[in-house]
């Protein structure tokens, strides 16, 4: 059996569990029937989980907590199981015109939630402070960066993008922001949002964040970087045909740079 605080052990009792091995996070997610138990070590993410998490339990759909605990170095966040599936899964891939309208609706749920309570912020002056701290203790994997970031066209280094990002902040448009809108962190179901998950980037940030990551997340699912499968009839006008704007390449670009530092 997992070696667990004993009241996160009373909580989830003897059932069956399976270890998810989806997504790219650094924590342990473990399965069971109809609860989720996140391991990770301690850090500020793991806090503004939690945080907010609780924040959001009458706003907008995700995870209810039932047990939280720490030890010396890591969190234990048990939580309910959201409803629905994936955003990845094959049959939502099939259908692009679909999957970009949930999504597109998903995006507008945040924005038109009220910040002016919210616990966390995570705008630009934070997180470069965030990303100086990576780049400052080497926790940048430039192996996992999009092929042009870094190398003979992009920037020679960690370092030489963040003094970019520095230097060229663009104008924010401040909402609530899932800060890792990524296909396999939201789940639809009956043709709508059904859940939000790992939101421990979640806060006040720039709208363009999400479209930014919801954009390249789209991309490499339909192009099959992560699952091998490539998708037809998704184009890149598709998801701001749905969010009914014109998309500002310049901030997506910033946003997809940012996110290669942490």
């Amino acid at each position: 059996m997992l070696d667990l605080p004993a009241k996160i052990r009373s909580l989830i009792g003897e059932g069956e569990y399976i270890i998810d091995t989806v997504g790219k996070s650094d924590s342990t997610v473990i399965l069971f029937e109809d609860k989720v138990l996140k391991i990770q070590l301690i850090s500020e993410e793991s806090e503004n989980e939690y945080r907010i998490m609780q924040w959001l339990q009458d706003k907008l759909p995700v995870p209810q907590v039932l047990g939280f605990e720490k030890d010396k170095k890591k969190s234990y966040l048990l939580m309910t199981r959201v409803p629905g599936e994936m955003a990845c899964t094959d049959k939502f891939m099939k259908n692009p015109e679909q999957l970009t309208a949930m999504l597109a609706e998903g995006l507008q749920m945040l924005w038109k939630t009220d910040i002016s309570n919210c616990p966390c912020i995570y705008n630009l002056e934070k997180k470069l402070q965030m990303a100086k701290y990576n780049v400052e203790n080497n926790l940048v994997d430039v192996d996992d960066a999009e092929p042009d970031t870094f190398g003979e066209n992009g920037f020679k280094n960690p370092g030489h993008l963040l003094e970019w990002l520095i230097n060229n902040k663009p104008e924010e448009e401040l909402v609530l922001s899932h800060g890792d809108f990524c296909l396999p962190n939201i789940f639809l179901s009956d043709g709508k949002v059904s859940g939000y998950i790992d939101l421990g980037r979640t806060g006040i940030a720039d709208k363009w964040q999400d479209i930014a990551l919801c954009y390249r997340s789209l991309l490499h699912n339909f192009d099959g970087k992560y699952s091998g499968k490539a998708y037809k009839g998704f184009h890149e006008d598709m998801l701001f045909e749905k969010l009914g704007i014109e998309p500002n390449w310049d901030k997506i670009r910033y946003y997809i740079l940012l996110d290669e530092l942490f």
